[in-house]
């Protein structure tokens, strides 16, 4: 085993909240840990690969501490193909500690056994080396050599400048600008992030908020309809393109009731009766029927998917909230199976 080391500095790149709404609340991205032990326990997989490392204390004595990281997804999108941690390996690690002081980190780099560094975040940088694994992945406005395929491909978002969305395009969940009423203002300041967390154990998203969701997503035809498959959470949703296809009537769900049209090219998306309750993960509610509408636009090249989303709910906000992103079309990208574990 080897001796604990603490580490703490103020952080010199922003904290990407729309990325991680539950990091930033369990986790004080204001500060950064060292630890360097043995790991004893090992979970690889979804939504967070988590494993127990064994250090010596101050005092000599052993302590466990608890370790998370980014999901296997990511790690595949970075270029990080394989097990790269195993029981018994020594390995160092640096990252965020838990609010709570329960000897958690979220960790962002890791030294491992071989003395090679891994980056777990976008936005990370190399702690211990001049370069670090994890360096590659989805960059970019993609390929621009299938216009013919129009929107019925795998799409990404890019791992652009360091941050889950470029900087030329708002995160879609921008917490900063949200006119909301008093009674959605006085949910969101009652909220308990920890106690109330909508996805805790593996619960799925709903619909506006499983739109934010970082991994690669696929649109393709099932009869007359388009139907669009989300890594994250196995998430399949219907668009009903029948000319007749009505909401009214139909029953309330998570995801809710979708048609669609399309207008000069693009995807007109209008979903009604999502009833999922909340607008994001970390307390703007909604009512049980926003009024949520999409347009996805190809570009002129067909390498973009430009998206905008605007949500119209009056007990939440004084006004249609409009957000935006895009994704971009990586040849080699594939759907994989989230298979979320808790």
């Amino acid at each position: 085993m080897m001796k604990l080391i603490f580490y703490l500095a103020f952080l010199t790149f922003p904290f990407s909240i729309s990325a991680h709404h539950s990091v930033a609340v369990i986790f004080n991205t204001t500060e950064v840990v060292e630890a360097e032990g043995e790991i004893t326990s090992l979970i690889w997989r979804n939504p967070h690969v988590r494993f127990e490392l064994s250090v010596e204390g101050e005092g000599g004595e052993a302590e466990i501490w608890n370790i998370e990281t980014t999901s296997l997804t990511n790690f595949r999108r970075r270029g990080l193909e394989g097990q790269l941690l195993h029981l018994g390996d020594t390995i160092r690690v640096a990252g965020n500690p838990a609010r709570s002081g329960s000897g958690r980190i979220y960790v962002e780099n890791i030294l491992l056994a071989n003395g090679e560094e891994v980056v777990t975040e976008s936005r990370g940088q190399p702690r211990w080396s001049d370069k670090a694994l994890g360096g590659d992945g989805p960059s970019g406005d993609g390929d621009g050599s299938a216009l013919q395929l129009g929107i019925f491909r795998v799409w990404s978002s890019p791992l652009s400048q360091g941050l889950l969305f470029p900087e030329d395009v708002s995160p879609i969940f921008d917490y900063d600008r949200y006119p909301l009423t008093a009674s959605a203002r006085q949910a969101v300041e009652a909220f308990d992030p920890v106690a109330d967390s909508p996805i805790l154990n593996c619960v799925s998203k709903g619909m506006p908020t499983i739109m934010e969701q970082p991994y690669p997503m696929r649109f393709f035809l099932r009869g007359g309809d388009i139907i669009l498959h989300m890594e994250e959470f196995d998430t399949f949703r219907t668009i009903h393109m029948a000319p007749d296809a009505t909401a009214e009537g139909q029953p309330g769900s998570k995801l809710g009731y979708s048609t669609g049209r399309w207008e000069e090219g693009s995807l007109i998306v209008i979903t009604r009766y999502a009833n999922w309750g909340y607008f994001d993960v970390v307390g703007v509610p909604l009512s049980e029927d926003p009024h949520i509408a999409e347009r996805f636009t190809l570009n002129e090249s067909g390498a973009r998917l430009d998206y905008t989303l605007t949500v119209t709910d009056p007990g939440t906000f004084t006004e249609p909230v409009t957000l935006s992103k895009f994704w971009a079309w990586y040849p080699e990208v594939t759907v994989e199976p989230y298979e979320c574990q808790i």
